[in-house]
């Protein structure tokens, strides 16, 4: 599973935000959000969905195991 913190993910239509731009990354992907944390875990290349969402315009970066 990976990691990443997305400061810039603040309510529930980020969330959805995210969700969407890992859903095109990764087909299939199951991401789970955790808002307060500010974070989504999912199963996948953590560079390949960071560099998406940086992409999307997400502040994302993946947390250190």
């Amino acid at each position: 599973m990976t990691t990443i913190r997305i400061p810039n993910m603040t309510c529930g239509g980020c969330a959805k935000g995210v969700t969407a731009t890992i859903h095109d990354a990764m087909p299939g992907a199951e991401p789970r959000i955790d808002l307060d944390r500010r974070e989504v875990t999912v199963a996948g290349d953590a560079a390949v969905l960071v560099a998406a969402l940086r992409e999307d315009g997400w502040e994302a970066e993946a947390v250190a195991a």
